[in-house]
């Protein structure tokens, strides 16, 4: 009998073919939590819907073709005509189309609005996250727009609509609309008010004539644009539509399409405005104050998006190491492989928990709660987002040599992981936002206080992690140069504090003995070997 060297044994099935929200226990127990029972079969269907289809091979061999494939520039068609196109494979228009669909640019008018939105969002990051940008810019632009209220009544259908329509025509004739941001400029980088973008005032009321040039505009296929200028008046938020009511084409001169490290199927381009029409978005010099409603939003999409991508990588090592067999056994019950999925589990859960309860917060959207978030959107946004690319990289090394192939999937989250701390005010931006709020708005302080001593007494090491944290509130003089140490500790006594209340009793052991009372080392899978690591690492497989 002939031997043969190309029996394949020993690999793991792709993870396929399943319901990327119906397996996640933490996403599903989050969505319960902050959802009404009236309301919850409604949420559940659609989620589980969306999940399914994210789950398909179909779906995720989109999302691979939209990476492999990113978008390219047009700046002229073939007669010279300038008409500055980004040109997407079709695969990202599917995906972008479903998103639309499936209602993650909708959440500000609908019941659970967003939590449901939220939880998405989670599972729509884990099929191809860039196209979940312009999902972000659209629907965090509602805030911004309805400081006008004739602007928003004018948009706001356009954005929230669940018609995906990729034409570029006025949008008075289109279903649904896209829209993107430019705030960032070559000399100012996250220092917004040194824009020199200037916006001179036309005949007719509240529109002006841009000129200046945008260091980085995100999606810049979109119908329509938030951007930062100075007017006469001081810097001032405006609307810049893609294409004018009368059919023709705003200026709006694309000069480059970013080459990112990751992101690869998200256009992100330079700009060029030169007596550019636009329309003035709530009072002039009051920009930063009229865009920091999408900023806040796009800000806890960063930690959605991030949840999402630790969640995917999760996965995927638990899947691999329950299939593949090393040593004698599955890699999934080596004690020392337990110990490094159970240490990745924990680190994804706390931050869906954290993301889900952030969400719930704006279907709130009482006054208490509004001032929670001022204080807990940029602390998540700090931790989670920088949290994703550790998480990321272990969990690659979970699968060994195979995790370093493209093919894996693994290098993909790998190279995406940095971006959503960048994004929306790097790691020192969101530390020094903190320090803004906990100096000039004690209201924000009390409910972030409130919040955490929910579970006050629970626990002994979050109770120590709290009065620590209270030593360092007290002492403000001095705060910037620690101020990231400050942050770091708020949101991981947030974690802790929603895990205690909320998961299930071995997680909030883990959490609190190991982010909270020391007892860990420097890399992940490090937790304590007393810990009930079986069930936390259990608990992260995708079953469903």
């Amino acid at each position: 009998m002939a031997r043969t060297t190309h029996t394949v044994t020993n690999q793991t099935p792709p993870l396929v073919g399943h319901d990327v929200y119906t397996a996640d226990r933490v996403l599903t127990e989050a969505v319960e939590r902050h959802t009404s029972p009236g309301l919850l079969d409604e949420v559940r269907d659609e989620l589980s819907a969306l999940g399914r289809a994210a789950g398909s091979a179909q779906l995720q061999e989109w999302g691979a073709q939209a990476n492999d494939n990113p978008p390219g520039l047009r700046t002229h068609d073939r007669y010279g005509h300038r008409i500055d196109e980004v040109e997407f494979h079709p695969a990202w228009h599917r995906l972008l189309g479903k998103g639309v669909s499936a209602g993650l640019t909708a959440a500000w008018d609908r019941p659970a609005g967003h939590v449901r939105r939220a939880a998405g969002f989670v599972v729509w990051t884990q099929v191809e996250a860039g196209n979940c940008c312009p999902l972000s810019m659209t629907h965090a632009a509602v805030p911004a727009l309805r400081a006008d209220p004739a602007l928003a009544a004018e948009w706001e259908p356009r954005l929230t609509s669940r018609v995906y329509d990729r034409e570029l025509r006025p949008a008075h004739l289109k279903a649904g609309a896209v829209f993107g941001m430019g705030m960032t400029e070559k000399q100012g980088g996250s220092d917004v008010r040194a824009n020199t973008t200037e916006a001179r005032p036309l005949a007719e009321d509240g529109t002006y004539e841009l000129t200046g040039h945008k260091w980085f505009c995100s999606a810049p296929m979109s119908d329509g644009f938030l951007v930062l200028a100075q007017a006469p008046g001081g810097l001032t938020c405006f609307l810049v539509p893609r294409v004018l009511d009368d059919g023709t084409r705003n200026v709006f001169l694309l000069q480059r399409l970013k080459d990112k490290l990751g992101n690869r199927s998200n256009a992100s381009a330079e700009v060029e405005f030169d007596g550019t029409w636009a329309r003035r978005v709530g009072d002039e010099g009051a920009g930063v104050r009229t865009i920091i409603g999408m900023v806040a939003a796009t800000r806890l999409d960063c930690v959605l998006g991030s949840a999402g991508l630790m969640r995917q990588a999760v996965a995927q090592a638990v899947h691999h190491t329950a299939h593949r067999e090393a040593f004698g056994g599955k890699l999934f019950d080596k004690p020392l492989m337990r110990n490094v999925l159970a240490d990745l589990a924990l680190e994804s859960e706390a931050a869906t928990t954290l993301g889900l309860r952030l969400a719930a917060a704006y279907d709130d959207g009482g006054e208490q709660e509004l001032a929670f978030l001022r204080l807990a959107v940029p602390a998540a946004k700090y931790w989670v987002t920088k949290r994703c690319s550790p998480v990321a990289v272990e969990a690659a090394e979970c699968l060994g040599g195979n995790g370093y192939v493209e093919e894996s999937g693994l290098p993909r989250l790998v190279r995406e992981s940095p971006l959503n701390s960048v994004w929306e005010g790097a790691g020192n931006i969101q530390a020094l936002d903190v320090l803004r709020a906990l100096q000039r708005e004690p209201q924000a302080l009390n409910a972030f206080l409130v919040e955490v001593g929910r579970v006050r007494g629970a626990d002994h090491r979050l109770d120590g992690a709290m009065k620590n944290l209270l030593a360092e509130f007290a002492d403000l003089e001095g705060i910037e140069g620690r101020a990231r140490r400050v942050v770091e500790r708020m949101a991981l006594v947030l974690q802790g504090a929603l895990l205690v209340q909320h998961a299930p009793p071995e997680v909030a052991d883990a959490f609190c003995a190991s982010r909270l009372g020391g007892d860990w080392g420097s890399a992940f899978g490090t937790l304590p070997p007393s810990l009930d690591l079986t069930s936390i690492a259990e608990r992260a497989r995708p079953t469903a």
